[in-house]
């Protein structure tokens, strides 16, 4: 009889034993984090079913991002589209106006304006998507960089055309116009670099992207002409004065003058690109980081 007692006493220890044993090992899968599986897809065990969590902060064309800022081409705007893990698709647009007046200058009073309007795209290649390090080419398809001038030369006032000096008649000065346009080149290439992406693959809305590189605009075209007034030998005019419209000698003297500014201006065949601004993000689909239940079971 005592040997009965004892015999159902340690079955009894032991089914506690097992009982308890399957409980812990139960909780310990409950407890286990979300297994990978690839880049876009996560699942977490919760019997009877599986968990699917969609990863939408690198899918194709799932996010798109707009921002602002300044950069040497101007005010700056720009938009991204999140081609995969590694690549966003942008498209960029700056403007800017700036007008000055009564600028003295190579003897001539200048009034002018600087205009500039581009647009273009890029293909940004993140390395390493999460460091916000990039490197982007892409091209100006649209580009009307240019600066242009008015002057007038006052009265007895000197300048110099291929070493030659003539003065401003004192009873009709020479007027003319003046530009130089940052634009041969178009379309033109573009290589920059920078850090910051404009759609984190944290997931995060903000960013803050900083960018520097080169458009090759080809070398810049100057162009100078004189519209109407006299040029004189000497300030007062008493040696004598001639037409600055039709004359062949100053003509021929003003091109000449032409080929040096080219000459000087044929090295300046990259425009330097430098910007910064803010951005903000937003996902065209789906939300990231959301799990959401199949639709039939699913046995792990």
């Amino acid at each position: 009889m005592k040997r009965a007692s004892a015999l159902l006493s340690l079955t009894a220890l032991l089914a506690a034993s097992v009982s308890l044993s399957a409980q812990s090992t139960q909780a310990a899968n409950d407890a286990q984090p979300p297994a990978q599986i690839g880049n876009n897809l996560a699942i977490v065990l919760v019997s009877p079913h599986i968990w699917v969590q969609p990863n939408y902060t690198s899918a194709p064309f799932s996010r798109m991002a707009f921002g602002g800022g300044v950069s040497s081409m101007g005010i700056n705007m720009q938009v991204a589209l999140l081609a995969n893990r590694h690549i966003n698709l942008r498209g960029v647009g700056n403007f800017f106006n700036y007008s000055l007046s009564n600028l003295a200058t190579n003897g001539f009073n200048v009034n002018g304006t600087l205009n500039l309007a581009t647009a273009g795209a890029s293909v940004d290649f993140y390395p390493f998507p999460r460091h916000g390090f990039r490197i982007s080419p892409g091209v100006l398809f649209y580009n009307h960089n240019l600066a242009s001038a008015s002057m007038t030369a006052l009265g007895g006032t000197s300048f110099t055309l291929n070493d030659i000096t003539y003065y401003s008649s004192q009873t009709n000065p020479v007027t003319g116009t003046g530009s130089v346009r940052l634009n041969t080149q178009n379309p033109a290439p573009t290589l920059t670099t920078g850090w910051g992406n404009m759609i984190p693959r944290s997931g995060a809305h903000f960013a803050f992207p900083f960018e520097i590189g080169a458009a090759m605009i080809g070398s810049p075209a100057v162009n100078l002409a004189f519209t109407s007034g006299q040029v004189c030998a000497d300030p007062q005019g008493t040696l004598g004065c001639i037409n600055a419209v039709g004359n062949a000698q100053f003509q021929s003297n003003l091109l000449a003058q032409l080929v040096k500014y080219q000459n000087d201006l044929n090295p300046f065949r990259y425009y330097p690109i430098v910007s910064f601004g803010v951005t903000y993000s937003l996902n065209l689909r789906g939300q990231p980081n959301r799990a959401v239940r199949p639709q039939f079971p699913v046995r792990p």
